[in-house]
């Protein structure tokens, strides 16, 4: 089992910026890919962003709506993924949930709420 717990979410303005904090526990294996993706309601849960390990070449891939404003990075000694989130804007309010993913294996944080808003 993998534990993940979220951070950084909260109320921002319109252009702002946030930085979502996610940290892995339990079984967690040193080859794996961790990401952010996110969901309004009534909607289906979308990617943002995710970034493979160290130990696979920190791949990088984002959403086309992300690109240029996201920025996902990770500390493998931590076992924690960082979600540096500018210019945000209203269409970027959602509930963010982390994801850790091993061998077919899917495992999702509580999500953090992030809103966008003047």
């Amino acid at each position: 089992q993998v534990q993940l717990v979220e951070s950084g979410g909260g109320l921002v303005q319109p252009g702002g910026s946030l930085r979502l904090s996610c940290a892995a526990s339990g079984s967690v294996f040193r080859i794996n890919t961790m990401g952010w993706y996110r969901q309004v309601p009534g909607e289906q849960r979308d990617l943002v962003a995710t970034i493979t390990s160290h130990f696979s070449g920190g791949e990088t891939n984002y959403a086309d709506s992300a690109k240029g404003r996201f920025t996902i990075s990770r500390d493998n000694a931590k076992n924690t993924v960082y979600l540096q989130m500018n210019n945000l804007k209203p269409e970027d309010t959602a509930v963010y949930y982390c994801n850790y993913f091993r061998a077919g294996l899917n495992y999702w944080g509580q999500g953090t709420q992030v809103t966008v808003s003047s």
